[in-house]
Parts: structure tokens; C-alpha cells; sequence
């Protein structure tokens, strides 16, 4: 099934619309005024993209991936995303993204990490994607997210959200690419009451994030993303969510928190450790099976621009140090010397 175009049947969409449970709203600019997704749980700080890790033969590796869920509750990390753009997403069957998402579910109950399920489709099927979302809620997902559709105008595309916004009262993130106008964010807003994040990755988000949160009057978060490399200028500008990889998740938070706490300089600091040890050879490459969370035959899939790894991905901030070729026992002992040596004090998960 084809997403809706503007010129779309006006019935079919109210009847794929139908009603929409109104949700809580941010009340304030402020960080304390920000609601919880569910009891215990918040949108704001750390929330990482999780790595699809695959077996050698080339399976989705369901026990790899709620490590993921462990470590990020280990951690102090607030929340967790998956599939998105750097968990290659678009390589996943439908089949494994159900399989995966009910795993990292179970694998989070009692956990204090709030779990926000993809729901975007190859192909824009508007019926598998609302099938993704009541999927999410049915099986205890906290949160909901997805990419606009491909090719759709931006009416075509504030149909898609209300559409996905109405299929369950989970909240809802946007997450933002290309030329996505800060507009056509504020009219989603508007017009889908369970949307309470935006995952901003379009244009230049630091020249963008100002006019959002003026037009929505702080009732919005903002979320960073792009491997969230300007973290001090995104804290300082307004963003209260970060979306990098898992694998020095639990340090990201510190920076936050630090930043939170009123101590910008101990904050800048800890930010400068994630990109120090990013500029170590394969130390992003290697950090995920470093820390025990994946497995050393850990493989992932080709991902369109993004190409494959051992030991899956998802390390720091900044420009990764990475060889071309396979990693010697020496390169990976430098790299747990680095964490045990530079870092040890700072490894929550």
C-alpha cells in the first residue's frame, strides 16, 4: 500500500486516521518540565541507535541485541532506539524487525531505558508501518519512531505522521532528513497530538533548532543526531536529546548530566575523553565487543553509504580512527587498554 498523496480520498484518510487519543505536551523550555514516557521513564539525555548485530550466518542476533537493552539500563542511559538509518534498518526483513523489536522488549521489562521502535518501510507501505506501531504497543514499547516517507510532498508526508499518529497512543518521534522543513515539524505538531520528539537530522539542525523550539514554544524536543559531534554547541543551543551509538552511551550521559548540573567546563571534559578515544585506531569499530556487548564473530549487513564491519558498530563521537583491514589481536588490545586506561572511572554499563 502506497503512502497517502495529497490527493488522496478524504474518507479513506479520516477512516485510517480515526481518533487520536490527545497526549501530555511539554510545558516549559525547560528540561524539568518534560514529561515521562511512561512511569519511571523520560525523553530526554542519551538516546542512542542500537546496532543490528547478525551471526555468521548471517542471523539476526536476538541475545546481541538485548545486551544492548542491558547495557544502556547498566548505564544510566535514558532511552534506546531501534531500527533506524545507523542500525540499517532498510536491510532488515519484516520478519526480523518484529522478532528483534519483541526481544529488546522482554529483554527491557523493569528497566528504566525508555524503547522507541522504528516503524518506517521500504516501499512506502503506510500498512506495514502502521502494523509496526500497533506491534510496538501491543508488546510494551514505550515510544514509536520514524523517517519521513520517500518522495512525498509535504502534505503526503503530515498525512503519513497523522496516519501513524493515530494508529496507537504511544508517543511519537520524527526523526527528520534531507530538506525537511522546520514548518512542516511544526505542523506535524500541531496536528498529531501523540508527537513529542523530533530527531532532527535535516538541513543544518544547529542553525534549525532556535526556530524550532520558538514555534512550538518549547513543547517539542529537539534531539540531535548525526553521530552527535557538536555536543557542546547542541547542549548550549537547546537540544535535550542525543542520538549516537551505544558503544560510549554511558559516557554521553555524563556529559549531560554534568552539563544539567551547572558544570559546563567538567561536561566539556568528559566530552573531550569520548573524542579522544575515538581518534584510536578501530576503537569505534571495536568498542561494542571491548565492552561485552557483542560478540567477537559479530558481523552486521551492508548498509547503503555505510558499508560493514566485524563487531558491528557504535562507538563515539568525532572521526574515527578505522584501519581497511581485519583487526590483529594487537589492535584490539590497544583498544581495551585505551578503555581500562583513559576511561575505566567514567564506564557505567
Amino acid at each position: 500500500m502506497a503512502y497517502f498523496t495529497s490527493e488522496m480520498d478524504r474518507r479513506t484518510l479520516l477512516k485510517t486516521l480515526g481518533s487520536v487519543a490527545a497526549g501530555a505536551a511539554f510545558t516549559k523550555y525547560s528540561l524539568a518540565a518534560a514529561p515521562a514516557a511512561v512511569a519511571g521513564k523520560q525523553f530526554n539525555g542519551l538516546f542512542p541507535i542500537a546496532s543490528s548485530p547478525f551471526t555468521q550466518d548471517d542471523k539476526l542476533d536476538l541475545d546481541c541485541l538485548n545486551n544492548e537493552v542491558k547495557f544502556c539500563n547498566r548505564g544510566g542511559v535514558p532511552g534506546l532506539i531501534w531500527p533506524q538509518i545507523a542500525s540499517g534498518w532498510s536491510t532488515l526483513s519484516i520478519d526480523e524487525r518484529y522478532a528483534g523489536a519483541e526481544s529488546m522488549i522482554a529483554a527491557g521489562k523493569g528497566g528504566k531505558t525508555t524503547l522507541v521502535i522504528g516503524v518506517q518501510t521500504k516501499g512506502n507501505d503506510l500498512a506495514a508501518s502502521i502494523a509496526l506501531a500497533k506491534h510496538a504497543a501491543q508488546h510494551g514499547a514505550d515510544a514509536i519512531c520514524s523517517l519521513p516517507p520517500d518522495g512525498g510532498d509535504n502534505a503526503a508526508i503530515l498525512a503519513y505522521y497523522k496516519a501513524i499518529g493515530a494508529a496507537t497512543d504511544l508517543p511519537l518521534f520524527i526523526q527528520t532528513s534531507g530538506d525537511f522543513p522546520v514548518q512542516l515539524v511544526v505542523d506535524i505538531f500541531r496536528a498529531v497530538p501523540t508527537v513529542r520528539v523530533v530527531k532532527d537530522e535535516a538541513g543544518d539542525p544547529l542553525a534549525r533548532v532556535g526556530e524550532l523550539l520558538a514555534k512550538t514554544d518549547g513543547k517539542l524536543a529537539v534531539f540531535a543526531g548525526k553521530g552527535v559531534r557538536q555536543m557542546m554547541d547542541e547542549m548550549r543551543l537547546g537540544f535535550t536529546g542525543f542520538a549516537p551509538t551505544v558503544g560510549m552511551a554511558d559516557v554521553f550521559q555524563q556529559v549531560w548530566e554534568l552539563y544539567k548540573a551547572g558544570k559546563p567546563r567538567e561536561s566539556f571534559d568528559m566530552f573531550g575523553r569520548i573524542q579522544a578515544f575515538s581518534t584510536i585506531v578501530d576503537a569505534d569499530r571495536y568498542v561494542m565487543v571491548a565492552r561485552g556487548i557483542f560478540k567477537e564473530d559479530t558481523k552486521s549487513r551492508p548498509m547503503p553509504g555505510m558499508g560493514s564491519a566485524s563487531g558491528g558498530s557504535g562507538g563515539g563521537a568525532g572521526g574515527s580512527s578505522a584501519s581497511s583491514g581485519p583487526m590483529t589481536e594487537a589492535d584490539k588490545k590497544n583498544v581495551r587498554d585505551a578503555l581500562n586506561t583513559y576511561l575505566k572511572p567514567y564506564l557505567r554499563g
